[in-house]
């Protein structure tokens, strides 16, 4: 039966196949692209966490060293440089546990948050 003469002409099975074909490429394209946001953002984060516990790591080693070299002076010249060197084992070792507790805190909240909305709308925005 035709269509009368007023009314769009109707679409064959074919094309309306190969248009659902393409309208789900584009959202697979587009959820790969959501997924690849997420990932870099998170990686980014990741990584500045993952800078602090290496820095505050480093602080924390530094603070033994200081700590063993000031005891060994300590002993050798009757406690002058041990005090020396327990002030400088106590800022490096306050530092340290300053960045590694940053560094923690940066790690477990890795989920996403208000930040990483808005990076992802931003990403979903043609």
């Amino acid at each position: 039966m035709d269509a009368p003469s007023g009314e769009p002409r109707e679409e064959s099975i074919g094309d309306l196949f190969g248009r659902l074909v393409e309208d789900g490429r584009a959202y697979a394209e587009a959820e790969l692209e959501l997924v690849k946001a997420i990932a870099r953002y998170r990686a980014e984060r990741a990584g500045r966490a993952l800078a602090a516990l290496g820095v505050g790591a480093v602080l924390l080693f530094s603070a033994v060293t200081a700590l063993v070299i000031g005891l060994v002076m300590g002993l050798s010249q009757y406690m002058s440089p041990f005090f020396a060197g327990l002030i400088v084992a106590i800022l490096l070792a306050g530092g340290g546990w300053l960045l590694v507790n940053r560094g923690l805190a940066g790690m477990k909240g890795l989920g996403r948050d208000q930040a990483e909305q808005q990076a992802i709308d931003k990403a979903a925005q043609p």
